[in-house]
């Protein structure tokens, strides 16, 4: 983006606008020891040319996923963005606006967001869903914070199959809170919530599908948090719920992710925006805003802020949350996005990608060396394999895949210590046979080869 310099002259108007005698008069109020005695250590500035050449330079080092065959998902998907979520949330009237702070603010900003409300509620199958929130990392911790408020216990069991970094965001909220956070393992890709969930737990965290790639049965979470009294949450990949069973039909009580599947680009991993949907009755314990649909004066149908609890619009002492947006652009991408599919779409869209993900898993299958790493085959589109011969060789196989311009495997070792032998492949709607036959070549090739060391 080129950029406009301030002249001498600009920077002297400023100065006497605002009535200060220098540029150094503004620094005033800051204490003598921590101002800067000298220049700083930098090299010289650069010309705008020369700039966007330095930016132009860097940039061609990066490779984006359209660019190559992609098989990664691990909480970042690549998914069709439709023609019209560009086009719409492009408008003026969205990309310029801020999130809403007031009841008074846009009408159409709050018909949008009512929307997103309604379809992120219909998806979870639950009651009531919030104006969106950062991201899903933070919407489990939100979570968190809502169920030991309601409960008063201090105790969170969370599954390993929950999102590494959502499971590091919450040990980081609750750190400093005296609050004991249990993480429940996973047993053949599944969680084992043996002797863990009790009558001082909080909150239970389970996520559909998990980490790993599999299908989470949740029934007897539910039931199991119904008797202990806890509250249940799910994280879920929504894309997902186009097939399986949503969270809210099974009897959780909070639903939670991240809805970068919806509208949104990769973008080297971010901005993403989170979502929150819970039961009516703890509607007024929900952090972030809620839209509402009314009648004015006039006998029109009209929108407004019903909610905003948090503590910049409360007391303090009284705030749900400290959250502070809701990451509104990115949601409206995701409501476009919603809008286009339907729920026919997302049915279809998350047929398609299953199917692929069927055919990759029955095309590896086939191949000596690898293996389906937990073998009821309960995956949504993303699996976990085992190579055979150990980490080197899938060191070897995740190298052969770099040079053969594929991005695909993620190592789960890395999170998990008893998997260092086990990667990950996904596929969506976007995926082509031909890649999964370019990607299958390679892998044949490698796991026929020895390793030499």
């Amino acid at each position: 983006m080129p950029y406009v310099q301030n002249t001498d002259q600009d920077r002297e108007d400023m100065l006497q606008t605002i009535g200060a005698s220098s540029l150094e008069a503004l620094f005033e109020p800051i204490p003598e020891e921590f101002l800067l005695k000298g220049p700083l250590d930098i090299e010289g500035g650069l010309s705008e040319q020369e700039l966007q050449d330095w930016a132009a330079e860097r940039g061609s080092m990066n490779w984006p996923a359209g660019s190559r065959a992609n098989f990664l998902g691990g909480g970042t998907w690549d998914h069709t963005t439709p023609a019209l979520v560009d086009q719409l949330s492009g408008r003026t009237e969205f990309l310029t606006a801020y999130t809403p702070y007031q009841p008074e603010c846009s009408q159409g900003t709050l018909q949008w967001i009512y929307e997103f409300q309604s379809m992120i509620a219909e998806i979870a199958g639950m009651e009531v869903a919030n104006a969106s929130m950062y991201d899903g990392a933070s919407s489990c911790a939100e979570a968190a914070l809502m169920a030991l408020n309601i409960t008063r216990r201090k105790r969170v069991v969370v599954s390993q199959g929950l999102h590494p970094d959502a499971r590091a965001t919450l040990h980081t909220y609750l750190r400093h809170q005296d609050i004991e956070v249990v993480e429940a393992p996973l047993r053949n890709g599944v969680t084992d919530w043996n002797g863990l969930v009790d009558g001082e737990t909080a909150a239970v965290f389970i996520q559909q599908p998990n980490f790993v790639g599999c299908v989470e049965p949740l029934d007897p979470v539910s039931a199991m948090c119904q008797e202990t009294g806890a509250l249940s949450v799910a994280s879920i990949y929504p894309v997902a719920m186009g097939l399986l069973r949503s969270p809210g039909d099974a009897g959780f009580d909070v639903v939670v992710g991240d809805g970068q599947c919806f509208g949104v680009p990769m973008g080297y991993g971010g901005p993403h925006f989170g979502f929150f949907a819970t039961r009516e009755k703890y509607v007024r314990r929900m952090p972030g805003r809620l839209v509402g649909t009314t009648v004015d004066r006039q006998g029109k149908h009209a929108y407004t802020l019903t909610f905003q609890t948090r503590e910049q619009h409360i007391r303090r002492e009284k705030a749900t949350s400290n959250i502070c947006t809701n990451n509104a652009l990115m949601a409206l991408r995701g409501c476009i996005h919603m809008a286009a599919l339907g729920p026919q779409g997302l049915e279809e869209l998350a047929s398609v990608s299953r199917q692929k993900a069927l055919f990759l898993a029955d095309s590896i299958e086939n191949i000596d060396g690898v293996e389906l790493a937990f073998q009821d085959r309960a995956f949504f589109n993303e699996i976990a394999f085992r190579v055979l011969d150990g980490s080197e060789k899938l060191a070897d196989l995740l190298d052969a895949f770099d040079q053969a311009g594929i991005a695909a495997g993620i190592r789960l070792g890395r999170w998990y210590e008893e998997h260092e032998d086990v990667f990950t492949l996904t596929c969506t709607e976007v995926t082509r046979e031909e890649d999964i036959e370019c990607l299958i070549e390679v892998m044949q090739e490698t796991l026929a080869t020895e390793v030499v060391r």
